[in-house]
């Protein structure tokens, strides 16, 4: 597949899923790995993952460079959340282009947020995320995490040609790191790697994603 799947593509929907059960985790009691609060919730939803999406991400951190650590942004996002996040940037969209007919609309709005049928996120499964030093400070990737296409002009893409040097070999540390851990990328952000949803199922050819949608467990 060399052509960018949006995760509007029917295949995406199509995918199948077999959730296994497994629990979200708290990312914040394990002290290897740092947690970003720029996208902080009031129950600490952002900071969960499935179970096995941490111990991935404790194995890539293993895979970089000394002195390098990986910044979690945001991880576990409730289905309601995703949807507002999807509506509010479909509405900037046709504001921006009322003559777009709504099957555009959600396309272009797919390249920067999923649709809630399909989100990685409310899954467990997706994380953003970015590289740091030993003292938590960001290392140069190119734009912003979250930085949508509008604004970067299409920096925010993992393969943008128009990131300098420095942040283009950042990225290609990351990606190195994420995807000998089992994860896959969204083209469309460098920073949105995710593993045992619809998406990565789809790209890995897995007979079905073991994460569906899911809530936390309140008990």
């Amino acid at each position: 597949m060399t052509d960018i799947i949006l995760l509007s593509d029917h295949r995406v929907a199509a995918t199948r899923v077999a959730d296994n059960g497994e629990p979200l985790v708290d990312t914040r009691r394990t002290a290897a790995l740092r947690v970003d609060t720029r996208k902080a919730d009031e129950d600490g939803s952002y900071a969960h993952v499935r179970a096995d999406v941490l111990r991935r991400l404790l194995v890539a951190q293993g895979a970089l460079p000394p002195g390098l650590r990986l910044l979690l942004v945001e991880g576990f996002r409730p289905p309601g959340l995703q949807r507002r996040y999807f509506e509010e940037y479909s509405a900037t969209l046709r504001a921006a282009d009322p003559a777009a007919s709504p099957a555009r609309v959600r396309e272009l709005a797919s390249a920067y947020i999923s649709p809630p049928e399909v989100a990685p996120h409310v899954s467990g499964g997706a994380v953003d995320l970015t590289l740091c030093a030993e003292d938590g400070t960001e290392l140069p990737l190119g734009t912003e995490v979250n930085a949508t296409p509008e604004e970067s002009a299409g920096a925010c893409r993992t393969a943008a040609d128009t990131v300098g040097a420095v942040a283009r070999a950042h990225r290609a540390v990351l990606g190195r790191a994420m995807t000998a851990a089992g994860f896959v990328n969204y083209p469309t952000e460098w920073w949105h790697w995710s593993y045992g949803d619809r998406y990565w199922a789809l790209l890995s050819g897995a007979p079905a994603a073991p994460y569906g949608p899911t809530e936390r467990s309140r008990t």
